[in-house]
């Protein structure tokens, strides 16, 4: 039973408020003058001052007492507690790794965001970013790759550390090329090992592979063993185009054609999807169907809890009985009424 005015709390046993009500039936019988004194001295004026009425000890201070304390006792028997109620949330969370090729054509300024000119990979990051926020409850990771791959970011639960660490995906480190297999085969290994219901390789590369002792197709079969989903993306716009170097040299691409059906072969092996982005818009849909396929179970319970607060108010009238015997062995004592 919900107490007014006292937002979550409420009574065990509130029949027993019932018993209030002899509170007030109990003031007004002792209210009532007391009976004829056991004793009295006729005539003894010298003794008048000595006694009082009966009423006029028993009743005031004393009375109220005894009644405050058999208020508090009621009270202590209705029990009243306090509600505590949480959320208990179970998350089965993804392990992601997104292998994202890194190779000099990723410096190709074919993207824009918000008018500005920008190269893949800074595209690619940016669309990324916005997907690792969006996914709180899942291990995230990162494995670049050129000619060799490499791990910036192993899969974490660490959300603002991988971002932090995004710098880390950049061109330059490893020899060129583009080893699809290598980095599909390397993100296999990073999910390998995790504890979750499911496990996925995101694919994001605009070139065809061309390095690597591994090839992906049976990269992507490995991957299929560990139970791992593909997902491939292709990056960018086909044709001739300029890379800026970041020394500043500006080098041809030479003809840039994407390796469509093998990244397709890829996702079939792999149980995903293949998918195109030419533009920053494209790229943003691509991450956010992906988005919508791989979702993570989150199962959330209501669970109340009570904590019972009778307990001061047992304190409470076994003090003030307390003080009441206390008050009538003492100050309170009743003496005879003079006649």
């Amino acid at each position: 039973m919900p107490i007014p005015f006292f937002p979550n709390h409420q009574l065990g046993s509130p029949w027993w408020l019932l018993l209030l009500l002899a509170i007030p039936i109990l003031i007004v019988l002792r209210g009532r003058r007391g009976g004829a004194p056991a004793m009295t001295f006729p005539g003894v004026a010298m003794l008048r001052g000595l006694g009082s009425s009966t009423r006029s000890r028993m009743g005031g201070f004393g009375l109220n007492l005894l009644h405050l304390g058999l208020f508090s006792a009621i009270i202590a028997l209705a029990r009243p507690q306090e509600v505590i109620s949480y959320e208990e949330t179970k998350t089965d969370g993804l392990a992601i790794v997104v292998a994202c090729d890194v190779s000099l054509s990723m410096l190709i300024d074919d993207f824009y965001i918000g008018g500005t000119r920008v190269n893949r990979l800074a595209a690619a990051k940016r669309v990324l970013r916005d997907f690792i926020k969006g996914r709180p409850n899942d291990r995230i990771g990162i494995v670049a790759f050129a000619g060799a791959p490499y791990t910036p970011c192993p899969p974490t639960l660490d959300h603002d550390w991988l971002l932090e660490n995004m710098d880390r995906v950049q061109t330059g480190i490893m020899e060129n090329g583009t080893a699809i297999g290598s980095g599909i085969g390397t993100a296999a290994l990073r999910l390998k090992d995790q504890k979750v219901p499911s496990k996925v390789i995101l694919l994001l590369t605009d070139g065809a592979n061309n390095s690597g002792k591994l090839s992906p197709q049976e990269a992507a079969k490995l991957a299929a063993t560990l139970g791992i989903r593909i997902y491939t993306i292709s990056i960018g716009t086909p044709g001739h185009h300029l890379i800026k170097l970041p020394n500043g040299q500006i080098i041809d691409s030479g003809r840039e054609e994407f390796d469509v059906e093998t990244l397709q072969e890829v996702a079939r092996i792999g149980r995903g999807n293949f998918y195109r982005a030419e533009d920053l818009a494209g790229l943003e849909h691509v991450f956010k169907t992906i988005d919508g396929l791989e979702k993570t179970e989150i199962r959330r319970k209501k669970v109340i809890e009570t904590r019972d607060k009778h307990y001061w108010w047992l304190i409470a009238a076994a003090s003030l009985c307390g003080l009441y015997v206390l008050w009538r062995q003492t100050l309170g004592r009743a003496a005879p009424a003079v006649a």
